[in-house]
């Protein structure tokens, strides 16, 4: 059966949906020096200079973990840092998944 890759499959534990493509929690990530975060009431919004995307951050938890980039040896002590459970793993890792697809993110 082919691989979704969608959030179902992550929350099912299948273990190729638990680490999203192009995304290593054991490396070193930090916010790409080419964005600016923004925060706002709602979370932050995100600017690309070099390819002039525009991306929203609706969660404020999301944004405490990419603004701990940095200063974390790697995603996953981020993501333990932030107190993110087991259960939801699977979102968090979606979502820094896909700000390293988009390069907001990079690895230092």
């Amino acid at each position: 059966m082919p691989d979704s890759g969608g959030r179902a499959d992550a929350a099912a534990g299948n273990p190729a949906a638990d680490t999203p493509t192009g995304f290593d929690l054991d490396a070193a990530w930090e916010l790409n020096p080419k964005v600016a975060l923004r925060p706002e009431p709602f979370g932050a919004l995100l600017y690309h200079f070099g390819t002039r995307k525009l991306s929203f951050l609706k969660n404020l938890t999301v944004v405490g973990i990419v603004q701990s980039l940095a200063e974390t040896p790697t995603a996953e002590a981020a993501l333990a840092e932030a107190g993110i459970t087991d259960a939801e793993r699977p979102l968090y890792l979606q979502a820094l998944g896909a700000l390293a697809d988009s390069g907001m993110i990079t690895r230092r």
